[in-house]
This record gives C-alpha cells, sequence and structure tokens, in this order.
C-alpha cells in the first residue's frame, strides 16, 4: 500500500509517523510518499491531506497543478483523509469566521460548509475528549489548533464525531474530514481505521 501526504505544511512528518505505526500494528506493508507535484500524486493508493494555512495550500497545490490530479483521482475512488485545513479543502463551501469571505477553488468534494479560525486564533487551541464510536468505548484525544468547524453537512455525508454544536469528524464515499488533529495525539487508532478502510 502506498499512502501519499501532502507535504507543503503542516503535521507532514506526524502523519508519515502515525502511517507507519498503523500499518505496523496492522501487520499491512506500506511505503509513505510526500505529495508536491503531479507525478507524486498519481499512482497512490490514499491521501492525507494536513493542517497548515488553507490559502497557502490551495495557492501550492494550483500552482503545482497538484489540485486537479488530486479531484480527478477521488472522482475514481481514492480514499482521502483531511486533517484541520484538510478539511477545508475538501468543502464544498468555506467561509471565513470574521470576514465572510469565501474560499474559492478548493476540492469541493465533501458536500458541508466549513467555518474558518471557529475557535479563534492560536491561543484559543484546546483539548478535548471526543466519543467516536467506530474507534471504541475509549475516548480519542481531539487536539484543536486554529481549527475549523464543520456547520452543514449534506443528506451523504456521515458524522463520526461531534463536538457542541458542529461536526469535527464526517466522511462522505471514501473521504474522510476531521476538524482536529489526529496525528498529534499519539493514539494511532484513527489512522488505522482510515488504513484499515483503504485495504478494504
Amino acid at each position: 500500500m502506498k499512502v501519499g501526504i501532502l507535504a507543503y505544511q503542516g503535521g507532514v512528518d506526524e502523519h508519515r509517523y502515525m502511517v507507519v505505526e498503523a500499518c505496523k500494528e496492522l501487520s499491512i506493508s506500506c511505503e509513505v510518499v510526500n505529495v508536491v507535484e503531479k507525478h507524486s500524486a498519481s499512482n497512490i493508493d490514499a491521501l492525507i491531506i494536513p493542517g497548515g494555512e488553507s490559502t497557502t495550500i490551495l495557492k501550492l497545490m494550483k500552482r503545482f497543478g497538484v489540485d486537479e490530479v488530486i479531484r480527478k483521482s477521488i472522482e475514481n475512488g481514492l480514499p482521502v483523509m483531511g486533517t484541520c485545513a484538510g478539511a477545508i479543502l475538501l468543502a464544498k463551501r468555506v467561509k471565513d469566521l470574521k470576514t465572510g469571505r469565501v474560499l474559492q477553488g478548493t476540492l469541493e468534494t465533501l458536500d458541508m460548509l466549513v467555518i474558518r479560525n471557529f475557535y479563534g486564533r492560536q491561543r484559543e487551541s484546546f483539548e478535548i475528549d471526543l466519543d467516536i464510536q467506530v474507534l471504541g468505548e475509549k475516548p480519542f484525544r481531539g487536539i484543536f489548533i486554529r481549527s475549523p468547524a464543520i456547520v452543514e453537512v449534506g443528506q451523504g455525508v456521515e458524522v463520526m464525531a461531534r463536538y457542541g454544536e458542529s461536526y469535527v469528524l464526517v466522511r462522505q464515499g471514501k473521504v474522510f474530514a476531521s476538524t482536529f488533529h489526529p496525528e498529534l495525539s499519539g493514539d494511532t487508532r484513527l489512522h488505522k481505521y482510515f488504513i484499515e478502510f483503504v485495504k478494504r
């Protein structure tokens, strides 16, 4: 199995570590590659889009032509997990909390409305225990750093976890999005769930 990680910003190394550990725990042979240009976005079995600054990542994706390759791959069934900014980039509709500005040109894959900077800036970052039933009874530690919020979802979107009135983990088809950072939790369960999903 070859797992690509979009490697412009964010917890690239942390996601790589979690994927490698998850594959070890599952006894699955896997290769993890950085996705930066078109050729590296092809011939992968799954893709992870980490956090970072969503507008910057979007500009770099367009500059290297990676956005179109990823969009077509998703249409053809590529499993994807987007975390924090990755969730923003996967959303069909994105607005900024303060300015109300709409972010144009996302991958427009997940039928949801995401609000950027929903919980505030860096100093408003926080951690909470999340109930994610598919991962078992033990709570999953959700780490929120300048996180967005998913405030609306379409009929085809499965809500896997909530925090207050917003959604923090969703899935539509083979595409997952979390507004928190599972790669920083030290808990491989979500990455293992994703890898097992890819393996099906």
